[in-house]
């Protein structure tokens, strides 16, 4: 195996075992121990697997509504140990409307700060970023919520791209002003009104478009492209901030540019029993 890209090493049965466990973990809330912590892990396995838990998660009735980057920034990277980009699929039942909470079980959610840019074109695999910025109509404030399904984030780059990039939902928030500009664009993350965390839209691989053909590049290689009406977040500009339960999350772009979400207190009411 010498490209981990390109040449998958495990079976079909092993592969779909995988995919099966992260699909139930994610159901239940339960935890699972890296996949790389019992069998050496390739990068093509590992999108193998995601192909087949995307699968999975489409057969319930969701769609495809486009793609995430994950690790662009380096403050990602050094949060998780990760040295490379990678990406994610995104579905209809990922998405929320800016201050809506996830509803979804799940199991150790934290929160980043990025910018989504809604595309009006397809977009060829060998784009220049004057191409990338012709075929984006609208970019956004975002917040994405990720759960990894490994124990403590504990996990490599094939095992976050075996979990799909740990994405979990993504609220599309308000549209932002001067697409060439973004990566001047100054970012502050907010949890319960305390300043977590700051960053900015270079942050995304010098600039979110230049992270946008980042991602067309990638796909090329699964023979995916990046098509007209998908959403593209294009990773996390702040280290992911843990969720509590009860918290409320907000990112500021720019002067005034908010977007949020929170994550409601649970239910403790018990059910009386009427006997």
């Amino acid at each position: 195996m010498k490209d981990g890209r390109t040449t998958v090493s495990l079976s079909e049965q092993q592969l779909t075992i995988w995919a099966e466990r992260i699909d139930t973990a994610h159901q239940t809330g339960q935890l699972l121990r890296p996949i790389s912590s019992e069998i050496n892990l390739s990068n093509a396995d590992a999108y193998e697997i995601q192909r087949l838990l995307t699968a999975r998660r489409l057969a319930t009735g969701a769609t495809r509504v486009g793609w995430k980057l994950g690790y662009t920034s380096a403050a990602m990277r050094r949060q998780m140990r990760i040295s490379e980009p990678n990406l994610g699929p995104l579905t209809s039942a990922m998405l929320l409307v800016d201050g809506e909470p996830p509803g979804l079980l799940l199991a150790q959610p934290r929160v980043e700060p990025e910018i989504a840019l809604r595309m009006i074109a397809d977009l060829p695999a060998d784009c220049s970023v004057a191409v990338a910025a012709a075929a984006v109509g609208t970019a956004h404030a975002a917040l994405e919520i990720v759960d990894s399904v490994w124990v403590d984030y504990q996990f490599t780059l094939p095992d976050n791209t075996a979990d799909g990039s740990s994405a979990a939902a993504v609220v599309v928030g308000p549209a932002l002003r001067d697409l060439d500009l973004l990566d001047l664009l100054q970012v502050t993350m907010y949890r319960n009104d305390v300043k977590v965390g700051a960053g900015q839209g270079a942050d995304a691989l010098g600039h979110p478009l230049q992270a946008l053909c980042w991602l067309a590049r990638a796909l090329a290689e699964h023979n995916e492209i990046v098509r007209k009406g998908d959403i593209v977040i294009t990773g996390g500009l702040t280290p992911a901030i843990p969720m509590r339960p009860g918290d409320v999350c907000r990112a500021v772009f720019g002067e005034d540019v908010q977007v949020a979400t929170h994550l409601p207190k649970p239910s403790h009411q018990a059910l009386a029993d009427p006997y």
